[in-house]
């Protein structure tokens, strides 16, 4: 709490640096009254502070009873507004409370119930009688963190992940909880669960922009599975404390001397050796096996890709011939750049030396154009194309000279065309 008080401070005198000021306490700390329009700028500047500390904290669950008495506290003195200011939120939307949250883990019934309540124009309550309640702006943005994290190792369009995991990424439980409700109802999140002997838990989430699918029998073996390595590799780090312990202790006996108490902790740290070496076979063949369905899953997004590429070439009415065509035209092209670009490359900058004598000469072409009769004019130009037409001539032949070479990345591209099913 200390440590909150402190970065709550410290936030404060950052964005008010007239914060203890006894004039401006006393302005801002009084209640509300007449129009809207009059106290605007006092209710903006509390809740854009508010905001602020949210983010610093990193935190989107908030406590009226803290922020009024405990954050706001000037010496005994708390913001008569701050209730105003808190309802204000609230009815904008800026606030939730978690009667306002789907919970996933519900029947369709009940979630169904939820989404036609919210629907009809019920009046809302002034202010709920909680003393919790969801900064929605700073919610969107942890709930994207989270995602993000999530689909850093993994570029499927799904995953499941289990909940104790997840959790562990949201920062606990009840902020688990309200993310999961939260990008439940963006369609970006499953609640998934196996109900046997142990209850598993899990969560399927999209990691692209795409509404999430219901939960499949692959998602739940894949649940299974996963939760499985994580329970192995519990039991492993436990066995490796208490191998830790046995070998600490049985050397501590022999240095007493006590060679029975050496042997007994000895024959503990061989039998629990056995056990983490079982523990790990068992471990390496569930990763196996998970890497296996990543791995196929991985090839039919890539599948799919290929299959709706060629799709969309046949609702185009194009052809591998013709997309070949264009590929091999850009291969020329880049080919040719490249080639007009190395020539550029290699001609010495002599030309900067000889500036005059290139303003002398074109003085002298300037001359000799206004010194062109007009008569001439027809015959210059019937000469000047049939020069442009040899020219170009000559280029087509020195073109069907030039070795091409084949480009890497976008040759790649073009077999990985003709391998699409057709």
């Amino acid at each position: 709490m200390e440590d909150a008080s402190n970065g709550v401070r410290e936030v404060i005198l950052k964005e008010v640096p007239d914060w203890d000021s006894e004039v401006t306490v006393s302005a801002r700390f009084k209640a509300f009254s007449g129009q809207r329009s009059d106290w605007e700028p006092r209710y903006q500047f509390w809740k854009n502070l508010i905001i602020k500390i949210v983010r610093h904290l990193g935190i989107f669950i908030i406590r009226p009873s803290v922020v009024r008495n405990v954050w706001f506290n000037q010496g005994g003195l708390v913001p008569l507004c701050i209730d105003h200011v808190l309802v204000e939120l609230y009815n904008s939307g800026d606030l939730l409370c978690s009667s306002d949250l789907i919970d996933p883990k519900s029947g369709q019934l009940t979630q169904l119930f939820h989404k036609v309540r919210h629907l009809l124009p019920l009046s809302k309550p002034a202010f709920p009688l909680e003393d919790e309640f969801i900064v929605s702006s700073v919610l969107q943005e942890k709930s994207d963190e989270v995602v993000k994290l999530i689909s850093e190792d993994h570029w499927t369009s799904s995953f499941i992940i289990t909940m104790s995991k997840f959790q562990v990424i949201c920062g606990g439980p009840k902020q688990a909880s309200v993310i999961l409700s939260h990008l439940f109802k963006c369609g970006r999140a499953k609640y998934v669960a196996i109900r046997r002997n142990d209850l598993i838990e899990g969560v399927k989430v999209s990691l692209s922009s795409k509404t999430i699918s219901g939960a499949t029998s692959s998602d739940y073996d894949i649940l299974h599975l996963t939760w499985t390595a994580e329970k192995l590799q519990l039991q492993i780090d436990m066995i490796d404390q208490l191998c830790n312990k046995s070998k600490t202790s049985a050397l501590a006996s022999l240095k007493s001397g006590n060679k029975v108490s050496a042997r007994r902790h000895a024959r503990e740290l061989k039998l629990q050796s056995e056990r983490r070496e079982k523990c790990d076979v068992l471990l390496r063949r569930v990763e196996e096996v998970l890497r296996a369905i990543a791995d196929a899953e991985d090839s039919k997004e890539v599948f799919e890709a290929i299959k709706s590429g060629t799709k969309a070439m046949k609702d185009k009415m194009i052809t591998i011939e013709e997309v070949q065509q264009c590929l091999d035209d850009l291969d020329e092209t880049i080919t040719s750049q490249k080639q007009v670009e190395k020539v550029l490359g290699s001609v010495p900058p002599y030309y900067e030396d000889f500036d005059e004598d290139i303003e002398d000469e074109l003085d002298k072409l300037m001359e000799e154009s206004r010194n062109t009769s007009a008569a001439r004019e027809h015959e210059t130009t019937s000469e000047t194309a049939e020069s442009l037409s040899n020219a170009l001539s000559a280029l087509k032949l020195a073109d069907n000279d030039v070795t091409v070479k084949e480009p890497t990345e976008v040759s790649n591209v073009s077999k990985v065309l003709e391998l699409a099913p057709s």
